[in-house]
């Protein structure tokens, strides 16, 4: 018994990380900053679908998938344009033939695949080999990079056996505070950190990841021989009332942060590490 052929399919998603790793269990692929978007080929019919399900018109992309020597086939894959040359990056198989194959490992389906002749602008997603590829992707100008378990099956949803991460900007901030540790976290929950502007200590927002429990507990017995009673910063929009604890804004860390929020705080931040070498009144935004 076959399988019928589907109208859609709900793409599987990456779960935004801070964490950088490698584990010869992972893949890592390059993240392209374009459109996600699905192709249906079944017999001579060739759909283009945006995650939202919106048709895309895309005439060189649908005759290349037109002409691939399969009956039907689903591909998944991210679309950009660059200098006016559209290029489809195709990165999984979900359907190929008479089968659904999201049940199959990732490697299985890599195979698959790479047995497909895709010509321009169709092209396969290579998985990079470097020792830190997210380095590579931020030297490199890309968006970041996507890392996938060998072993993952093609989750309809958003997934952490995919991980996507993003390059990041690096800055330097002053610590003003810290929040408790909450559960069987040691230590502190994280640090309330800011910068200076034409004389005001502005609060940037929470640090809460990027610690190991070392560094949790070394950075709270520092910070308890600074504790003072009211908050340093003079300007605190967004800064925590709850079980948070105030200091004087003597050390200066190095922040890795995916961007500014509207209202100026950090989106997605992580502790790279303590700069002693580095003066607090110095520390504005944009430091490094």
């Amino acid at each position: 018994m076959t399988d019928s052929f589907p109208e859609w399919v709900q793409p599987m998603a990456a779960t935004l990380t801070q964490e950088r790793f490698s584990d010869p269990e992972w893949i890592f692929e390059r993240k392209f900053d374009g459109i996600r978007l699905l192709a249906f080929k079944k017999g001579n019919e060739v759909r283009l679908l945006s995650r939202n399900r919106l048709p895309q018109n895309l005439p060189r992309v649908a005759d290349a998938i037109a002409k691939l020597p399969v009956k039907n086939v689903i591909l998944d894959g991210e679309i950009t344009w660059r200098g006016g040359t559209t290029a489809y990056h195709i990165f999984d198989v979900v359907w190929l033939n008479e089968a659904l194959v999201t049940s199959l490992p990732l490697n299985e389906r890599r195979k698959i695949l790479s047995r497909l002749p895709l010509e321009a602008p169709l092209s396969r997603v290579e998985e990079l080999t470097d020792e830190k590829p997210w380095d590579r992707a931020c030297n490199e100008g890309w968006e970041g990079v996507i890392a996938k378990r060998r072993d993952s099956t093609y989750e309809h949803r958003r997934s952490k056996q995919w991980l996507k991460m993003k390059c990041e900007n690096k800055q330097a901030f002053v610590v003003g505070g810290f929040t408790d540790p909450q559960g069987s976290r040691v230590g502190l929950g994280a640090l309330l950190v800011g910068y200076y502007e034409l004389g005001d200590f502005v609060f940037a927002g929470k640090v809460g990841t990027g610690f190991d429990t070392r560094r949790l507990t070394e950075m709270r017995a520092r910070l308890d021989g600074l504790e003072i009673d009211r908050s340093p910063f003079t300007k605190a929009v967004g800064l925590p009332r709850l079980r948070a604890h105030w200091v004087l804004p003597q050390i200066v860390v190095q922040v890795a942060f995916i961007e500014w929020t509207a209202h100026g705080k950090l989106r997605h931040s992580r502790l790279l590490g303590v700069l002693d070498n580095k003066k607090p009144e110095e520390i504005v935004r944009g430091a490094s």
